[in-house]
């Protein structure tokens, strides 16, 4: 039988009192590495349960660490990073950003970032590929005008989000309707439904807060070559066409090379710095959500998913209790693994337990389930999304970013909304 605790939980616990506590009692959350708080949280998962010897608990965090998913996160962050610095190299970062501001005023710049996001996710089903492509431009949006940069993360990170529980090809969207087994046409069609005003609504107060930020200041556009700008228009047209992402920013780094050294940027013996260099701004999230993968699988031997699912499973008492039950344990599971995907194969077992149980339509289950453990992977600061956003900008922690994650927050609002007070005549079964 599988342990059963909610003392399991205490690493995530100790990580959120030292990030938020430090950062409020220095008055800068950007103080403490995040990294820092995750190894006193994986200490701390590591002198947990005594009736395992240090070698159980070592190996059961490295096969955490070893996961697929885990594993694919880390390469597509060093592909980013090379892509990153070889775009930098060749100037095209500087030209993408200046022939941006020339046609966005600021007026608009946020929301243009918002519903580019909302595109490359839909196109690419992932939103941390969507946070590699979108985050450095919209960096550079803010450092060349009056916009704060957690804001215009933030808009990244919505529109991220916004594909990440839509797109037909999503992790997140085949790992729950192969769960719930329902078609994915069954999944969208009830999960449009409940995220769509969220997504109005998003860009309605993105498009005010660029308005307001935009009178701040006056923009500042500089030279831009188109040519040095086609790597990334690639890397874009790729990502609305569905590439995969890890060989979409291959394909971009071997083509900002292709360009630097045509416009002599850098000599040829320099393209390995030029990638390395970029590799290396990536180090820290990697490592990240290494650590990260390492102290989760611990908890969950430990039984705090466990305690996590059995909590909400005996809270369900109607029909409507029922799918705030199944949002609930999304939303919960998720902020354990800080994984959406992971979350939705862990909670699917009891999700489809219940739903059986008060005959909600298949659909209706694997949509709630995408949509709760995004909701809360948009908004929890030490999920990939956030620590990748914020890895790009120099002086913004994940916790400064969260406020601007609109998206997500409305998200879960309108979902919930719809469970509580939408009427529901269809009956499964």
């Amino acid at each position: 039988m599988p342990r059963c605790s909610f003392w399991a939980l205490t690493p995530i616990f100790v990580f959120l009192a030292l990030f938020v506590g430090y950062g409020v009692w220095t008055g800068d959350f950007y103080a403490m590495p995040a990294i820092a708080g995750f190894v006193v949280a994986l200490t701390v998962a590591f002198l947990m349960d005594r009736k395992r010897t240090f070698a159980e608990k070592l190996d059961i965090a490295a096969r955490g660490m070893g996961d697929e998913n885990v594993m694919v996160m880390c390469l597509v962050f060093i592909m980013a990073g090379a892509f990153s610095g070889s775009i930098g190299a060749a100037g095209g970062a500087e030209s993408t950003v200046n022939f941006a501001l020339s046609v966005l005023p600021p007026s608009v710049a946020v929301l243009g970032i918002y519903l580019v996001g909302c595109f490359i996710s839909i196109a690419m089903g992932t939103s941390v590929g969507t946070i590699t492509v979108l985050a450095p431009i919209a960096v550079g949006i803010a450092e060349h005008t009056e916009i704060p940069t957690a804001l215009c993360l933030g808009a990244a990170v919505s529109g991220a989000m916004f594909g990440d529980n839509l797109s037909m090809i999503s992790d997140t969207t085949i790992a729950a309707t192969r769960t719930q087994g329902c078609a994915m046409r069954e999944k969208f069609r009830e999960n449009i439904r409940l995220v769509l005003p969220a997504a109005v609504l998003t860009a309605g107060i993105l498009l005010a807060l660029s308005l307001c930020a935009g009178d701040a200041g006056e923009i500042r556009a500089g030279d831009y070559d188109v040519v040095r700008i086609l790597p990334y228009l690639a890397v874009l047209i790729g990502a609305l066409m569905g590439f995969n992402v890890i060989l979409l920013l291959a394909g971009g780094t071997l083509f900002s090379l292709i360009v630097g050294l045509c416009y002599g940027d850098f000599a040829l013996t320099e393209i390995f710095s030029v990638m390395g260099k970029g590799v290396m701004s990536m180090y820290d999230i990697t490592v990240i959500s290494i650590v990260v993968a390492a102290t989760l699988a611990l908890i969950r031997a430990n039984g705090g998913i466990e305690w996590i699912l059995k909590t909400v499973r005996r809270g369900v008492k109607s029909r409507k209790g029922a799918e705030v039950g199944i949002a609930a344990l999304s939303a919960a599971v998720d902020c354990a693994t800080a994984n959406n995907t992971v979350a939705i194969v862990i909670a699917a077992p009891v999700a489809k337990e219940i739903a059986t149980e008060y005959k909600i339509e298949p659909g209706r289950t694997a949509s709630l389930l995408d949509i709760f453990t995004s909701v809360f992977q948009g908004l929890i600061p030490y999920g990939a999304q956030l620590l990748t956003a914020a890895a790009f900008a120099e002086a913004v922690s994940p916790v400064q970013v969260v406020p601007y994650c609109i998206y997500p927050m409305l998200m879960g609002v309108s979902a919930l909304l719809f469970v509580v007070f939408g009427r529901r005549d269809r009956v499964f079964g």
